[in-house]
């Protein structure tokens, strides 16, 4: 598994937490996690072959707790964490990020108003005006996410 692959899986399950109304400085840890991991130079495959979990806790906010999921990831692909995470919200809810003017914050809202957990289920809301729902949504943003998520949808061949 390469550095940007196991940053990626911090990232998505710091999303997973913060959708699921985690502690932000816990989700903020795994955030932090992840671009250390990402930006570093040598590869967390080879610093745990060559010096173990202790070399791992060396990176910049990297510990205990994060070695040991680094470790699982590399051994099995997995950690509990992620997958009790996972389990609690679909983890194709955080595929609406992709859509442009869809952060974070509007993705916990159409998450826990109004049960999006996909993007074919959002590209029908979209079409069906669902937008207008959406309090404290422009006009600007909505015209965004329409472009944004027609081209998605194209790329991937979504009704």
């Amino acid at each position: 598994m390469t550095n940007p692959q196991i940053a990626d899986v911090f990232r998505r399950l710091a999303a997973l937490m913060e959708l699921g109304g985690e502690n932000f400085f816990k989700v903020r840890s795994y955030q932090s996690a992840a671009d250390t991991i990402e930006d570093w130079p040598q590869s967390l495959a080879d610093i745990f072959a060559e010096t173990g979990v202790s070399g791992l806790r060396e990176l910049p906010g990297i510990g205990e707790a994060i070695s040991k999921k680094i470790v699982d990831l590399l051994t099995t692909g997995t950690f509990n964490a992620y997958e009790k995470a996972k389990a609690a919200i679909p983890e194709t809810t955080l595929d609406l990020l992709q859509v442009d003017g869809v952060g974070i914050k509007t993705l916990k809202v159409l998450y826990e108003q109004f049960c999006l957990t996909n993007l074919d289920d959002f590209a029908k809301f979209v079409a069906g005006g669902g937008l207008n729902s959406v309090q404290g949504m422009g006009e600007k943003t909505q015209a965004r996410i329409r472009a944004s998520l027609s081209q998605i949808c194209h790329a991937l061949d979504i009704n």
